[in-house]
């Protein structure tokens, strides 16, 4: 299984991850990736890609933090991007329920990091919650910047939005979200989502799946998140453990020197 988003650099996991990656092959875990928000946190991520040779990085600025943006953080991750181990721009989007920097802001840095990407040639994370509709609208009027891959991180939208996306051929990454019990739409916005789509994350060490749901998260268990996907499918462990990372190798490519699987 390949973890595609964590923030093992977090303080509640840092100290942690040296069992973390060394209990990985145990866990059935074969790579991960650390995810960056901002300058700093991508300065992290990016120093554990190369500590570890399973840990890939991801760097950005979150619209938490859009407000801090600059021209040389850019450049700073422009530099960072010719290291094989640093393999997408994110999590970047758009966040209209903490409103945590203004929303012109946020939409203005998401747009400049999209380009960032493209001109990069890699692919884009996507952070969204609760600007759906703007969100499709500014991949449409840029459709032209998402041919290097893009994907909508801990998927919670609708069924009907998600096909809106899927229109626009986006990836999703599921996470523990969906093993909540009060995420009644989950099964069928899961079991619609064609299999070369998706792939899985935790989010660690936040939105702890089920059973472990109000404890610390950690990548070891996405395989919570792997099973519910299997049982709203209809199929088996081992199937979706193969889809999932089948297709996160062919979307983080610098991970699958190789080529597509």
């Amino acid at each position: 299984m390949i973890d595609t988003h964590t923030h093992i650099n977090d303080p509640r996991l840092v100290e942690e991850v040296d069992d973390i990656v060394s209990s990985m092959n145990s866990n059935n875990l074969s790579h991960l990736i650390a995810i960056g928000c901002d300058r700093a946190t991508s300065k992290e991520c990016f120093d554990l890609s190369q500590k570890y040779p399973n840990v890939y990085s991801s760097v950005g600025i979150h619209p938490h933090d859009a407000e801090k943006a600059t021209i040389d953080d850019y450049r700073y991750f422009e530099e960072l991007s010719k290291n094989k181990k640093m393999v997408a721009l994110g999590e970047i989007g758009l966040d209209f329920y903490y409103d945590l920097s203004p929303r012109d802001v946020q939409e203005k840095v998401f747009l400049e990091q999209l380009d960032l990407a493209h001109s990069l040639k890699i692919p884009t994370v996507i952070h969204l919650r609760d600007a759906y509709g703007l969100m499709l609208k500014l991949l449409k009027e840029n459709k032209s910047k998402l041919e290097y891959g893009v994907v909508l991180h801990c998927y919670s939208g609708s069924l009907e939005m998600l096909n809106e996306f899927l229109k626009l051929d986006l990836m999703v990454a599921f996470g523990g979200s969906i093993t909540f019990k009060n995420a009644v739409d989950k099964p069928k916005i899961v079991a619609s989502t064609p299999n070369d789509r998706f792939f899985v994350e935790t989010d660690c060490p936040y939105l702890t799946p089920v059973p472990f749901r109000g404890k610390t998260n950690y990548p070891k268990y996405v395989g919570k998140v792997v099973e519910k996907i299997a049982e709203y499918k209809n199929t088996t462990y081992e199937e979706i453990d193969q889809i999932t990372t089948n297709n996160a190798l062919r979307f983080f490519n610098k991970m699958n020197p190789k080529g597509a699987l």
